[in-house]
């Protein structure tokens, strides 16, 4: 195998150029890898520089990278048409097309045509059990590495082993995030969502349930969910928030608990949310979802979504971090 750099990986084919694949291409090229972000929609591909710059202005008016960072970093990602290319004589394969079976099957498969034999792939995945479309013989050098948006500022990374994965595949993904400065977390085994997304799954079931039956509006939910939730969150957690809270009361509070959880929706989730897509709002992409956007260019929100959570970010590191126990 060649000389891996002083961060792990020199070479890295990061497989879609939409939502998540090119912030993942920026993570990876301010790791000083050499990135080649590859997709089969040209349009995509074409959009990509764009929001990548973006991204990297942002960064660096609030000072989480150098202005001399910017310029390399841009340098650092190629982009091609071609997956074939894409993958020759990488180290690692970062997978982060859409959670369709047999499209991850026909990606899974042409990195296994070309890819070298020791290559490492590391799949997006957010609720798709991907190992039983990896090729067998890839799959002990095969993992999850599942991110959230946007990955350059949110540190936090899935790491699973799939049932043939190699030991040491995770510990060098886990040890190469890590030195980057990312907050790899292991889980012991696959499950849909991992932490973060099934927790997010069970607030959105009662946020949806709340807002079909008329309880509250979108508005009412989001300023609760930011003034009552979000502001101990940074600080405690949850666990550590029951701690403060004394679990005596915790426990008294579930006794007492008269309120059942919603079901999980059925297919179609809910009215509310299939009314808007149906009207066209998307989101802010379109411009409109359940709040009105301003007819601001996707760029300029996410340029503003993105400096709100580097200064966050900031204020957390100014105060220490968040306060945990042993």
């Amino acid at each position: 195998m060649r000389r891996m750099n002083e961060k792990g990986f020199d070479r890295v084919a990061v497989l879609g150029a939409g939502t998540m694949g090119h912030a993942l291409a920026l993570v990876h090229a301010l790791a000083g890898c050499e990135v080649r972000l590859q997709d089969s929609d040209a349009a995509a591909l074409e959009r990509a520089p764009g929001l990548i710059a973006a991204a990297l202005t942002t960064l660096r008016e609030a000072g989480e990278i150098a202005a001399e960072a910017v310029a390399p970093a841009l340098a650092r990602i190629a982009r091609t048409g071609d997956a074939a290319a894409a993958v020759r004589d990488v180290d690692l394969v970062v997978e982060a097309v859409v959670e369709v079976p047999e499209v991850k099957r026909a990606v899974f498969a042409a990195v296994d045509r070309h890819a070298a034999p020791g290559t490492l792939i590391a799949s997006n995945t957010s609720h798709l059990d991907v190992f039983p479309v990896i090729p067998p013989a890839r799959a002990a050098l095969s993992a999850i590495a599942h991110w959230y948006t946007p990955p350059y500022i949110v540190d936090l990374v899935d790491l699973c082993a799939g049932p043939a994965t190699a030991p040491a595949t995770v510990a060098r993904l886990k040890a190469f995030y890590a030195g980057i400065g990312k907050r790899p977390v292991v889980m012991k085994k696959f499950i849909p969502g991992y932490v973060a997304n099934r927790i997010q799954a069970a607030i959105s079931r009662e946020v949806y349930q709340l807002i079909d039956d008329g309880v509250v509006t979108p508005r009412e939910v989001d300023l609760s969910v930011i003034h009552g939730l979000a502001l101990r969150i940074p600080v405690l957690g949850h666990l550590a928030k029951a701690d403060f809270t004394g679990l005596p009361l915790v426990q008294r509070s579930m006794a007492n608990k008269k309120d059942a959880p919603p079901p999980p929706p059925p297919r179609g989730s809910s009215p509310t949310l299939d009314k808007l897509l149906a009207d066209g709002h998307t989101g802010v992409m379109s411009g409109r979802g359940f709040f009105d956007w301003g007819g601001r260019s996707p760029e300029e929100l996410f340029r503003d979504r993105d400096r709100r959570l580097i200064a966050l970010k900031q204020a957390m590191r100014k105060m220490g971090g968040p306060l945990e126990g042993t």
